[in-house]
């Protein structure tokens, strides 16, 4: 893993809410605004940004936990601008804060892990016990 990043670093993500980002359960959609599940999903894309140049050829990251304090709607066509801010690194692993941001509207914080294992080692952890 290359050391190249330190506390304070940031990496900017910008993503315009689709319908596909609604809150939405089994095909029922209850609003019409960027949901939770898929705001984590773009937390975790804003911290990995910091590990796609940190990885080496036979590494890849791997989440190992993920907050967010959900605080106002971002609207379906609402450009939304993630910034990830790198709090620590120890050894392998990765902690960001993550700010969440639209039309000057802070929509949501929180807080992302992630750890920098060998290919090998995830291919090992990944493949389910024979039966």
């Amino acid at each position: 893993m290359k050391n190249i990043f330190k506390p304070g670093d940031t990496k900017v993500y910008k993503k315009r809410v689709t319908e596909d980002d609604v809150a939405a359960f089994h095909g029922i959609t209850l609003h019409r605004v960027c949901s939770t599940f898929s705001l984590a999903r773009d937390f975790e894309w804003s911290s990995r940004l910091f590990f796609i140049e940190m990885k080496e050829d036979d590494e890849e990251g791997v989440g190992t936990f993920l907050s967010i304090d959900h605080k106002s709607p971002a609207f379906v066509g609402e450009e939304v601008i993630f910034t990830a801010t790198v709090e620590k690194i120890e050894r392998n692993e990765l902690i960001c804060s993550i700010e969440a941001r639209a039309a000057n509207r802070l929509i949501a914080t929180g807080r992302t892990g992630q750890k920098m294992l060998k290919k090998e080692k995830l291919k090992q952890l990944f493949t389910p016990p024979t039966q």
